[in-house]
């Protein structure tokens, strides 16, 4: 197939609003297999306006006259209006985008395309081997898993019994195991129809089985619509407001998040317990437990390298399936049940960390925008695909450039650093009480609200940084004289 195929109209006369404090530019409209673009006029500013399509999560159109109107939003949270000249030419530019945005082969992303300058392929796809974590943390034991498959007749596995003696065996004298269901009794209960099931207590002794359930699938995804909803609506009232914030729960999902990895961590931690985590399948839920708890009790995944390291392990090898949950945003007409935002739950339990413990992350809001961004529509193929046997098999790592090898440009990283980090030896402990917890504005209202301000502040704040560490290396006038 030829993206030319499914391009109705190639250019066309359009002005584009993009949100309050922007203004509006007007120019020519095009649209290729992979971006929308458009070029302002000789006598506007001579910067090109460029979207990736992959990033369009819902279209309106709408036609009035000789002109027509297509609203667009985005996976990022963007909404964009572009008034175009000309009936055909709108329904033909929205018929478009609409089959372009949704193609569901991955080797025609354009991830397969980018080729820029100064990155070579290969680079940075083996930058964070999982074996030199392993054996930093050694000492400590968490694990994770999917359910065991006891189905119906209460199977039993000689294996699974017989690591997990071993665990406890080698770990301190006395140690006890902790097994962390994020699913609810009754859940774990149901899975026994389907041949997924719980641990026996008799099976696995000195392990004791703790329910801790966390949302997940659709339940978690409407609740991410309905917090969009609340955001997008600026005619209400504080009382509406609160009201739909509080319904929506988001922060109830988080606050359960934060509160079943702290106590998976204070299980290592205070007791010298080992934790196994699970919940289902494996790929979400318990990713996002043991994420957290490695950010609360070890220093160096606070760092920027170490995070990177993280998310490469415990997210991408782990086989969390980022191209069906990250499919569509929070605009979607459409609805699957594979779809849920637990990364972006992840990437907010984050900020809430980074937000009651300033100092002690070394990469800052930047990193955790660009990460959702990249989630849901990259040019780089760092989250594309549900598995690594899927990126193997689409030759992802020979073919596309990683992620962290765009992030980690010089560049790039003052966008991302935290210009206060102050190495922490210590575990960070959050508090998940209702007056701790906040609502993410740099990421659910970041479009909606001129980002101008804080943008400014935090370049004041890296500048102030820069300056003391100048200063600092240089020396006092004391110490440059002479002594007697």
């Amino acid at each position: 197939m030829e993206f030319s195929e499914l391009i109705r109209t190639g250019q066309a006369q359009a002005e584009l609003l993009r949100g309050p404090e922007m203004p509006p530019l007007r120019g020519t409209l095009c649209v290729t297999g992979h971006h929308l673009l458009l070029s302002p006029g000789p006598q506007a500013t001579p910067d090109l306006w460029l979207l990736l399509l992959r990033s369009v999560d819902s279209i309106e159109k709408r036609v009035a006259g000789d002109a027509g109107t297509i609203t667009l939003r985005c996976k990022d949270l963007r909404v964009l209006q572009l008034d175009i000249e000309g009936v055909e030419a709108t329904l033909d530019i929205a018929r478009s985008i609409e089959a372009l945005s949704s193609l569901e082969s991955v080797i025609t992303s354009f991830p397969f395309f980018y080729r820029p300058k100064g990155l070579r392929l290969g680079e940075a796809w083996h930058f964070h081997p999982p074996e030199r974590y392993y054996k930093r943390i050694a000492r400590e034991v968490l694990l994770r898993s999917s359910q065991p498959l006891t189905g119906r007749q209460k199977l039993r596995c000689a294996e699974d019994e017989e690591l997990l003696r071993a665990v406890l065996a080698e770990a301190r004298p006395g140690a006890r195991g902790f097994i962390v269901d994020t699913r609810s009794a009754q859940a774990a209960k149901q899975a026994r129809m389907t041949g997924g099931g719980t641990e026996a207590k008799a099976a696995y002794p000195g392990w004791k089985r703790l329910h801790r359930p966390l949302e997940r699938g659709r339940p978690l995804q409407e609740s991410f619509v309905r917090l969009m909803e609340a955001c997008g609506d600026p005619e209400q009232s504080m009382d509406r407001w609160l009201s739909r914030l509080d319904g929506c729960r988001w922060l109830s999902h988080v606050k359960e998040a934060l509160s079943t990895a702290c106590l998976a961590a204070q299980g290592m931690e205070w007791e010298g317990a080992c934790i196994l985590v699970h919940g289902a399948e494996g790929t979400d839920s318990t990713l996002l437990v043991t994420s957290l708890a490695q950010l609360i009790l070890d220093p160096l995944s606070r760092t920027m390298a170490g995070f990177q390291e993280l998310i490469e392990r415990e997210w991408i090898q782990a086989g969390h399936p980022f191209q069906l949950r990250c499919a569509h945003s929070a605009f979607s007409h459409t609805r699957p049940k594979h779809e849920a935002p637990i990364f972006l739950l992840f990437l907010d339990c984050v900020w809430q960390l980074g937000r009651q413990f300033p100092l002690s992350l070394e990469f800052g809001e930047g990193m955790l925008l660009a990460l959702f961004d990249h989630s849901y529509a990259s040019p780089f193929g760092t989250f594309l695909c549900n598995s690594e046997k899927e990126r193997c098999l689409c030759e992802v790592r020979t073919r596309t450039h990683s992620l962290w090898s765009g992030l980690n440009q010089p560049k790039e990283q003052r966008k991302l650093r935290n210009p206060l980090y102050v190495p922490n030896p210590l575990a960070i402990w959050p508090s998940v009480e209702p007056q701790s917890l906040r609502l993410w504005q740099g990421l659910f209202l970041r479009w909606t609200h001129p980002p101008e301000p804080s943008e400014v502040a935090w370049e004041k704040v890296w500048q102030i940084a820069t300056d003391q560490k100048t200063e600092g290396s240089q020396p006092t006038d004391s110490a440059s004289e002479p002594q007697p």
